[in-house]
């Protein structure tokens, strides 16, 4: 007759089933915890050339109203020159120059960087370059006008208060815009970079009531040196002309494709070299304006008052492959550049 296991037997052994069966769960809440399957893999990430669009900053000024815009971020291949550097010629000239021409175009009360969007609020201005700048010409409208120029391919604008002589309009007929590497040290030309593409740089004051330091600008006779240069209208003997030079500032905040007063993202170097506010070197703007004109300056004035107020605005539409290329070949190498880019 077989045993049958007493109470106390049964209790011991459905105890021992219950521990086994307890591990077993601890092992695999341990395993569910502790253990994480790899994560499957992820795409490479793959970067972008695109470029960030501008961020528009709103400034009022008294009854002006601003829209200014940072400048992109952007990468070497979006500026890179289309053109292969070619080698320095023995006979090149070794001044950091190219040049555009840019005959006048045309003539408006118009001012799209000081004022925007308001046809017939400013002064009158001589228009070289762009033939389609007036008040509302934005990068997108000037990109769709022709130039002027020599190159063809500046559809930047640039404008002037426009002469008068006897109350009446002249313009220039040598229109000559210099980019140069000139007044910094060679060191700093050699990091000279192209000018971004969209920057608005306004030269001179146009409501000096004296001239003083924030007169730019130089009046002066074509062959005749001897009258020597001055802030205001000079006399200039027959067979002469009167010209104009004006130097635009050099030095880029490195942000900024325009300001509030349109001149603060700019700055003129200070011993040689960009102040640390205006880090970034750019190749220097002159402007080079001949009148057929000469004789007593009292029969002078501009649209904008006297000869010390003479101003220069610019708005850069150069094509950005095009300039970087003039500026590797002509500005950092220190080789005077015709208008083709080449020495």
């Amino acid at each position: 007759m077989p045993l049958v296991p007493s109470s106390r037997v049964r209790r011991r052994v459905w105890i021992a089933a219950l521990a086994v069966a307890g591990v077993a769960a601890s092992a695999v809440t341990a395993n569910a915890m502790f253990f994480t399957p790899p994560a499957k893999p992820q795409a490479a990430q793959v970067s972008s050339a695109t470029v960030a669009p501008p961020t528009p900053v709103t400034t009022t000024t008294g009854t002006t109203t601003t829209t200014t815009q940072a400048a992109p971020e952007t990468t070497q291949a979006a500026v890179a020159p289309t053109k292969a550097q070619e080698p320095i010629p023995p006979n090149a000239v070794r001044v950091a120059e190219f040049v555009a021409e840019c005959p006048f175009t045309h003539r408006l009360p118009d001012d799209p960087i000081v004022m925007p969007n308001l046809p017939g609020a400013s002064h009158m201005h001589s228009f070289f370059g762009n033939d389609s700048t007036n008040a509302r010409s934005d990068v997108t409208s000037l990109e769709k006008g022709r130039s002027s120029c020599n190159p063809k391919i500046d559809l930047s604008s640039y404008w002037v208060p426009t002469l008068l002589v006897d109350g009446q309009p002249v313009e220039p007929t040598g229109t000559t815009f210099y980019y140069l590497g000139e007044g910094v040290r060679d060191d700093v030309t050699a990091r000279i970079q192209p000018l971004p593409h969209g920057l608005r740089i306004v030269a001179g004051n146009a409501k000096a009531t004296a001239p003083d330091g924030s007169t730019m600008s130089r009046w002066s006779c074509l062959h005749a040196g001897h009258v020597g240069a001055s802030k205001d209208f000079v006399n200039c003997p027959a067979g002469t002309m009167i010209e104009s030079y004006l130097d635009f500032p050099q030095c880029w905040n490195g942000k900024d494709l325009d300001s509030a007063d349109h001149k603060s993202h700019m700055s003129y170097p200070v011993n040689a070299e960009c102040p640390a506010t205006h880090p970034v070197p750019v190749p220097k703007l002159r402007q080079v304006l001949r009148y057929p004109v000469n004789g007593d300056p009292a029969r002078f004035k501009l649209s904008s008052g006297p000869g010390f107020t003479m101003h220069g605005d610019f708005f850069n539409v150069w094509p950005e492959a095009e300039m970087a290329q003039r500026v590797r070949d002509c500005i950092n190498r220190i080789v005077k550049c015709g208008p083709d880019g080449r020495p």
